[in-house]
């Protein structure tokens, strides 16, 4: 590993030192999650803005996670050569790059630039995500890995449950129930005019997150963050891998990216679509505005299960099959179930709070999996974790899946693309980890 300060291995780190990195990881994640679910609001934003259909509009979830695809795998490279420290800094400073082109992207209401923009941070949260998330996953004892990953979801997820909300009482106004309502009746220049104006509320919030992630970067780079070194094998690892020279010769890893992808995709579509459902059921934006923010609260109930039941009261491996049987029902319970409810102040058909609960079903997947297929990797971890980032696209694609379904047929109807998603994850979890070889 090129690099200015030299790479220790992880046994090698004081307890105190660990915790530091622990402490700033979750931290880095807290920044993951505010940036990347405030796209649930963005959508349906977007939508009004830039008078979009449905699949166009969940366009913003492809263009966001499909740079997770381009370039987790040149990111395991960049990060052999500059070293964890640096790659993280370069990582910031492109989310950056990505936040400063929303404003050309405002000035003239043009959808293809806000999606460069989109794609642009993605490409940043790609760097950082295959550092992070080995990182994390190896920084202490293998049958705790699960129970870190929930600490650093619930960073990620509480600052998912912020940043929709954030972003609503800085772009939007109480006024604008009412200037969504008048849309479709204004000519063509008061609706161009009217649109304009909501656009550019994003420049001021958007420069001011890029300067703040580039001087982050600058901060991480600085930071008492150690280099890990991933590089070294034990004798066993080596020993087992000798034969391999392929990442593609350890199925458990192949078997764990497909499901990396589908479950993204389950948590992005219980996310970024429950606005528009909410929509369909009558209630407006500002108060539909609120709706992802429960999702990810069911979210940190699980962490906070998992942090205190694994691995003394239930392996991760078990919690795993268990959220992968969850989804699976609540899935299609939001299909079949109907009904008016009043609930937390909101007069909504039940099936809404199902979608609210695929939050708890997917807790804990993510952690489940990562360790699952990283297990004994060795000098292939850097690799075999871009492989695993590169499965975040299933944000990109599953929601245009959704998106499409929607179009066609109606919002409810759409969500059966969540339940083949949630059979994989049940067979994975069961049966699809342990494979070792192909035949």
């Amino acid at each position: 590993m090129k690099t200015g300060a030299m790479a220790i291995k992880v046994e090698d780190l004081s307890r105190r030192e660990t915790t530091i990195s622990i402490f700033l990881i979750g931290v880095m994640f807290f920044i993951f999650g505010f940036i990347s679910w405030v796209n649930s609001i963005l959508i349906p934003y977007f939508k009004i803005a830039c008078e979009l259909t449905s699949f166009q509009a969940y366009l913003v979830a492809f263009a966001f996670y499909i740079a997770y695809f381009v370039m987790s795998v040149p990111s395991s490279f960049l990060l052999k050569k500059v070293g964890f420290k640096k790659g993280m800094m370069f990582g910031f400073w492109a989310m950056a790059l990505g936040a400063f082109i929303f404003v050309p992207a405002a000035l003239t209401r043009t959808y293809e630039i806000f999606l460069l923009g989109l794609f642009t941070i993605g490409i940043g949260l790609a760097i950082l995500q295959t550092a992070a998330n080995p990182y994390i996953t190896i920084l202490g004892a293998k049958e705790r890995a699960a129970q870190r990953i929930s600490m650093m979801g619930i960073c990620n997820k509480a600052a998912g449950i912020l940043s929709p909300i954030v972003f609503a009482a800085v772009i939007l106004k109480p006024t604008d129930t009412d200037l969504f309502a008048q849309l479709s009746s204004m000519t063509d220049l008061e609706r161009s005019t009217a649109l304009d104006e909501l656009i550019r509320r994003v420049i001021n919030p958007y420069i001011a997150l890029g300067t703040f992630l580039f001087v982050l970067g600058i901060l991480v780079f600085k930071s008492p963050l150690p280099e890990i070194d991933t590089e070294h094998e034990s004798q066993e690892i080596a020993t087992a891998n000798a034969g391999k020279t392929s990442i593609f010769q350890f199925p458990h890893l192949i078997l764990g990216a497909l499901a990396i992808f589908l479950h993204v995709g389950t948590q992005v579509i219980a996310i970024d679509t429950i606005i528009g459902y909410a929509n369909s059921m009558g209630i407006d934006l500002l108060e539909a505005k609120v709706f992802p923010s429960y999702t990810l609260f069911c979210t940190i109930c699980g962490y906070l299960i998992g942090i205190t039941l694994i691995p003394k009261f239930i392996s991760q491996v078990n919690a795993l099959r268990v959220c992968t049987v969850l989804g699976t029902v609540f899935s299609l319970l939001i299909i079949f179930t109907k009904g008016q409810v009043n609930f937390l102040g909101h007069e909504a058909d039940i099936s809404i709070w199902f979608v609210v609960l695929l939050g708890l079903a997917n807790s804990l997947v993510w952690a489940g999996i990562w360790p699952l297929a990283l297990d004994d990797l060795g000098r292939f971890t850097k690799l075999g974790a871009s492989i695993m980032i590169m499965g975040l696209c299933g944000n990109a694609i599953m929601p245009l899946f959704y998106g499409y379904f929607a179009d066609q047929f109606d919002v409810r109807q759409a969500y059966w693309v969540l339940i083949p998603c949630y059979l994989y994850l049940v067979f994975y979890a069961v049966k699809g980890h342990r494979f070792r070889r192909w035949s």
